[in-house]
């Protein structure tokens, strides 16, 4: 390659004093020259071209840029100044193919443009065929939904358990990329209890549909995670005591009663109407509570039963499960079958068994 790097030696004087179409002419050139010889190129020769090509390719138009990033991205050995410089421009046409294909690209160079630069530069980036998880730490943090979900769908992209923490988290409220947090398949189990617990009845049966062999697994984890998500809110809710507490004035000046559970239970009052129940079963708090976070609504059924509850109120109750989403909708239907079968008497049995479990502190199965 020397005649041709003599020849990129005779251009100092287009640099210095050539006119724009004339260095983007040059540049033309320089970079048909490199692109033709890379692969026989040594370091030492793709410095001479770094030198070069940077120097022209910080005078010429941005249209120009655009294409020489295109030109460049893909080879192995590209000048990594001139690489760096095109990775770093504020401009996502130049930066983006740069920041999307070029191996030149270290880490370190990754992870600060991901942390400097705009939405559009951290989106090319989750689209590289490989991801460290410095990089998707960055991506899941700053990037808004559609980084989130460029890095989740880049099957090269390895996730941190920090990051697919806070992708868990930002998933709470948004169904199709709780989805896609679900689908990878090194999201670790412990996080999957807690996606699963936050996600919504349509989400929890496709993640039982793409994993088949895990429904089993699935299931579990989302009656076991709804319960004990639930009975953390309740235990360590700012309102709780004050809850407690109101039902407790109430009981004392003989005002509790069927509808003022009603009107706990259709207000959202989850605290409230436990409480309420509780006392008026001649329940412990704990076990109402429990029964409140199961999944399965017999308990509920048999309380209100046993202390002659009409069905109405306790639909208001089930329904406030539902909003919880302890339960879905379409359980209440069918609850309404099952209460209307058992008998008073029968629930009242069952209630009297409850109180004497609960008397000697023996866990009610």
């Amino acid at each position: 390659m020397s005649a041709d790097l003599s020849f990129i030696n005779e251009i100092e004087n287009v640099i210095v004093d050539g006119s724009a179409d004339r260095r983007s002419q040059i540049l033309e050139r320089v970079t048909d020259l490199f692109v033709l010889g890379a692969a026989r190129l040594s370091e030492a020769d793709v410095a001479i071209f770094d030198d070069v090509i940077g120097r022209l390719a910080a005078q010429i138009e941005q249209s120009a840029q655009v294409l020489l990033a295109k030109r460049l991205a893909p080879i192995a050995n590209s000048p990594p100044k001139t690489i760096r410089t095109l990775a770093f421009h504020d401009a996502i046409e130049v930066a983006g193919p740069v920041l999307a294909q070029s191996p030149r690209l270290d880490d370190q160079a990754l992870v600060e443009i991901a942390s400097l630069k705009g939405q559009g530069h951290m989106l090319a980036i989750a689209h590289r065929p490989a991801l460290s998880e410095a990089i998707t730490d960055v991506l899941v943090e700053r990037g808004d939904r559609d980084v989130v979900l460029g890095t989740l769908e880049n099957r090269g992209a390895r996730i941190s358990h920090r990051g697919f923490a806070r992708l868990v988290q930002r998933s709470e409220s948004d169904d199709g990329l709780a989805e896609c947090v679900g689908a990878r398949p090194d999201l670790p189990s412990h996080l999957l209890v807690m996606l699963v617990a936050h996600a919504s009845e349509a989400v929890r049966a496709r993640l039982e549909a793409a994993h088949p062999q895990a429904k089993t697994a699935v299931r579990e984890a989302v009656i076991e995670a709804t319960q004990q998500v639930h009975a953390e809110v309740l235990e360590d809710a700012p309102g709780h005591a004050l809850g407690v507490a109101t039902v407790e004035s109430l009981q004392q000046s003989g005002r509790l009663n069927e509808q003022a559970l009603a009107e706990f239970a259709r207000g959202g009052a989850f605290v409230e109407t436990s409480a309420a129940l509780a006392v008026m079963t001649a329940l412990p708090l704990s076990f109402v509570e429990q029964a409140m976070v199961s999944e399965r609504s017999e308990t509920i059924l048999v309380l209100g039963r046993a202390i002659g509850l009409s069905w109405p109120t306790v639909k208001e109750i089930l329904s406030l499960r539902a909003k919880k989403r302890i339960i879905a909708d379409g359980d209440i239907a069918r609850a309404m079958a099952s209460f209307e079968r058992l008998r008073p008497q029968t629930a009242q049995e069952i209630v009297r068994y409850y109180r004497a479990r609960a008397r000697a502190k023996t866990p009610v199965a």
